[in-house]
Parts: C-alpha cells; sequence; structure tokens
C-alpha cells in the first residue's frame, strides 16, 4: 500500500472512531481527508501516473479527479459525486459554528468514504 493510502486508510480509521465518539464534526473532517488522500494517490501513484504536477487545493484536486478519472470512466460518477458532497459537509464541519451534521449525514460520510478509499486503492493495483 502506498504512503497516500496508508495515509487515507488511517484518517478513515479515525473517523470511525470519532463517529463512535460521538464528534460528527470530526468524523466528516477525517472522512473528507481519507477522500483527498486516497483521489491524490489515484491521480499521482501507480505504474504509470495520471498526473505529475503538484496538486495545489482542494478544488484542484476535485477538478483533476473528475476531468482525469470520472469523465473518461476509470471510476464511477456516484464516487466522484460522493468526494463533492464529503468535501461540501466538511465544509460546514469545519466552518460552521452551529451543530449541523446529523449523526446520519457523519455516518454516509465515513461509509462513502470508506468505499472510496476501497475504490481507489483497487484502481492503483
Amino acid at each position: 500500500m502506498s504512503a497516500l493510502l496508508h495515509k487515507a486508510q488511517r484518517a478513515l480509521d479515525s473517523a470511525k472512531l470519532l463517529l463512535s465518539a460521538g464528534d460528527m464534526d470530526g468524523a466528516v473532517n477525517r472522512a473528507y481527508y481519507s477522500m483527498f488522500d486516497a483521489a491524490k494517490a489515484a491521480l499521482t501513484e501507480g505504474d504509470d501516473p495520471i498526473i505529475t504536477q503538484p496538486i495545489k487545493s482542494h478544488n484542484g484536486l476535485i477538478t483533476l479527479f473528475s476531468q482525469r478519472l470520472v469523465k473518461p470512466g476509470h471510476v464511477s460518477i456516484d464516487l466522484g459525486k460522493d468526494l463533492n458532497e464529503v468535501e461540501e459537509l466538511r465544509l460546514i464541519a469545519d466552518y460552521k459554528a452551529e451543530d449541523l451534521i446529523t449523526r446520519e449525514r457523519a455516518a454516509w460520510a465515513v461509509e462513502a468514504a470508506e468505499g472510496f478509499v476501497g475504490a481507489m486503492d483497487d484502481l492503483i493495483r
């Protein structure tokens, strides 16, 4: 397993722990970062990396993921949608003072992240 995928798996494990501890914002944050690292790994690692330039922003990574992996059909549209939706939840969790993330939404984000990380691991192999 690559360093980035290992980092993604650690973030996913943290998301699960935070969810079980009742920290919905923390669970969503770690779920998103597990997806971010897994997407970055899918774009930059493997035998034939899709991109070699540095990824400078979250929006840049999401755009490259869509352009280089979703649109050509290397990964499903649903995975691209999940990445976008969990990123939107992370922005709410990280920057809104109110507790807006429900347990159901946080659990969905963690579940989506688990499927996403697994799919990116499969893609790289």
